[in-house]
């Protein structure tokens, strides 16, 4: 009779009500990283990057309303309500008594969402580092000529076009979620502020067509934290439902945090990663 010890199953992805999707669960409590979709997107485009991550954080995706499994689910009317429902929704799982440490990931849109999440939230919820990637800083995101980017453009710019274009269907549902994105992106209004404590890490992808590459700077105004920048391969979005994104990256970022140490600051200038 045997007594091998029988393999342990991959715990299946999962729900946490309406608003966040678990691709990827980890069983040990690493550090959670919460990913915000650019216009458009929605949770399971982070499936990838969760697998790519793990064990050294447990990927949590935001799943916006007015698509996917929530497309009855109406989007709140403005940028500011939107920020209020997403702290209700993430408060419960950002402290714990087991200690869990979290860190959050947004890209384009899901990079100024991320940020005004963080910083709406109670201080003692905040996460410890915000990475945002492809998008000006807040201070800086009025200035852009969104009214004259319709929802085509950017599926377009944001290289997603390629992967719809073959399913009317499906083209029409993006541009449907970009549509609903854009209008709550264009309520938005910056209001100077206290920077916040959580460090800060800016990326922007060699090939953005969106974004100077020399544009993440301004970002350090916004963090009395670690704040650091940096251009690595890839366009507008670098993790999608077909590629993980900056996992190396990210996973230097993480580790300290597994490890009860601080983010290290990184350097002030930008860096190019090969």
């Amino acid at each position: 009779m045997s007594t091998a010890t029988p393999p342990a199953r991959t715990a299946r992805p999962r729900v946490e009500g309406d608003w966040l999707f678990v691709p990827v669960p980890q069983p040990h409590r690493p550090v959670r990283l919460f990913c915000f979709p650019h216009a458009g997107g929605d949770a399971t485009a982070y499936t990838p990057l969760a697998r790519a991550l793990a064990p050294v954080a447990e990927v949590w995706a935001l799943r916006p309303p007015a698509r996917g499994g929530r497309s009855r689910h109406p989007m709140p009317p403005d940028f500011d309500a939107l920020v209020a429902a997403v702290c209700e929704a993430l408060a419960p799982h950002l402290t714990g008594g087991d200690g869990g440490r979290s860190a959050f990931y947004g890209q384009s849109f899901g990079a100024l969402l991320a940020y005004e999440v963080a910083r709406a939230l109670p201080a003692d919820r905040r996460p410890e580092l915000v990475v945002a990637v492809g998008a000006p800083s807040p201070a800086e995101w009025t200035e852009r000529e969104t009214r004259d980017l319709d929802a085509s453009e950017l599926l377009r710019l944001t290289g997603l076009d390629e992967s719809v274009r073959a399913h009317p269907d499906l083209v029409e549902l993006a541009l449907g979620a970009i549509r609903t994105d854009l209008a709550v992106s264009a309520t938005y209004r910056h209001r100077p502020h206290a920077p916040i404590g959580s460090a800060i890490h800016a990326l922007a992808g060699a090939e953005d067509p969106m974004l100077a590459t020399t544009g993440l700077t301004g970002w350090a105004a916004h963090t009395r934290g670690a704040f650091g920048h940096r251009v690595v391969p890839g366009g507008h979005l670098l993790a999608t439902v077909d590629r993980p994104g900056p996992v190396g990256l990210l996973t230097s970022l993480l580790t300290p945090l597994t490890a009860d140490r601080q983010v290290p600051a990184a350097p002030r200038h930008a860096s190019r990663e090969q």
